[in-house]
């Protein structure tokens, strides 16, 4: 099928859309290239996906709301894989009218181009952010998120908020993944596992908030975009037995679900660091430093929904997944030649 996959040139976006076109799919990938980390990784990456004969490239911002509603009447979609966004919860603190315009705005035109142009179904990323000061671990959909610590998570929370308006009064089926600190080749350079290979490589500190006593359910690229195009497969339908009375947030009486999606066994970081050093054959040195504002202390995902309705399991040890990503770095960065 025809497949609209935005910020295609994005960490996950790369990723998913080169196991969309692997399976067989058309796909057209829409990303802004803006400069929030270094652009030649971007460019690289759509690199990788130019040569497949199924995929096209549209340079755009979603805030363009003419352009994206051209892109919709002519793209003839049957399905959308909203992953564009700005992200970053500690850049969302100095920059929040970015946040808003991109994250708020950006997905309103999304919503728009599905109401009008008979999209079958919407599969947009969340994030576990939402779940904010919450602290029942391990995290479950059925939990309140009416408590973000960052203007992002915020913002992702008003995604879910819209895409339920959008179910209900015309029918479009969505679906919300909240994705737990994905990681893996390609990554972002502003996320964990980038910076800390970057600076033991370099013989630098690594800086590790709240002394490094952070619990993540890191889980790796490869597993998230298994469940993306699972759950893209699965539309979304109303819910029968939905109470009013008693109104379960993950579903609804409009054609509206929210899945967790992640690893489901949380490790601490100073665990994810000893890995790190392990596939790196060096040592850190580690400054530790008190916790920053925005961020959640643990996370953890249940799954077990998305494993119900879609047979999501994930399949990649941490040792697997950092292990590919540091093959990755040394093979894309050739840090020998600037330690």
């Amino acid at each position: 099928m025809k497949i609209l996959v935005t910020g295609a040139a994005g960490f996950i976006g790369f990723h998913t859309a080169r196991c969309l076109l692997a399976r067989g799919d058309e796909v057209v990938g829409l990303d802004n290239l803006n400069d929030y980390y270094d652009p030649k990784l971007k460019a690289a990456r759509l690199q990788g996906l130019a040569p497949e004969k199924n995929f096209r490239f549209v340079k755009m911002d979603l805030t363009n709301a003419a352009g994206m509603e051209q892109l919709f009447r002519e793209g003839k979609f049957k399905r959308v894989v909203h992953l564009a966004a700005q992200a970053g919860v500690r850049y969302s603190i100095p920059h929040p009218h970015v946040y808003v315009q991109s994250n708020v705005t950006g997905f309103l035109h999304v919503l728009e181009g599905c109401r009008y142009h008979g999209i079958e179904h919407l599969v947009y990323a969340s994030t576990s952010s939402v779940y904010g000061a919450n602290s029942r671990l391990p995290f479950t959909e059925d939990q309140n998120v009416d408590h973000p610590l960052s203007l992002y998570a915020a913002t992702k929370k008003a995604n879910e908020l819209m895409a339920h308006s959008y179910s209900s009064l015309y029918g479009l089926p969505t679906t919300g993944l909240r994705f737990f600190t994905v990681y893996g080749p390609w990554g972002r350079p502003d996320m964990a596992l980038f910076l800390f290979t970057q600076r033991i490589l370099a013989g630098k500190p690594i800086d590790l908030f709240n002394h490094g006593n952070h619990q993540r359910d890191f889980t790796y690229v490869d597993d998230i975009v298994r469940g993306v195009a699972a759950a893209l497969d699965h539309q979304a339908a109303a819910d029968p037995g939905w109470d009013p009375k008693n109104p379960a947030p993950q579903s609804s009486n409009a054609p509206y679900k929210i899945y967790n999606i992640g690893n489901q066994n949380p490790v601490t970081l100073m665990r994810y660091i000893e890995v790190l050093e392990k596939c790196l054959g060096r040592k850190a040195q580690r400054n530790l430093l008190p916790n920053q504002p925005g961020d959640i202390l643990d996370t953890s995902a249940d799954v077990e929904a998305l494993a119900r309705d879609v047979g999501y399991r994930p399949q990649t040890p941490l040792e697997e997944g950092v292990k590919q990503f540091v093959e990755w770095y040394l093979g894309y960065y050739h840090p020998r030649d600037i330690t």
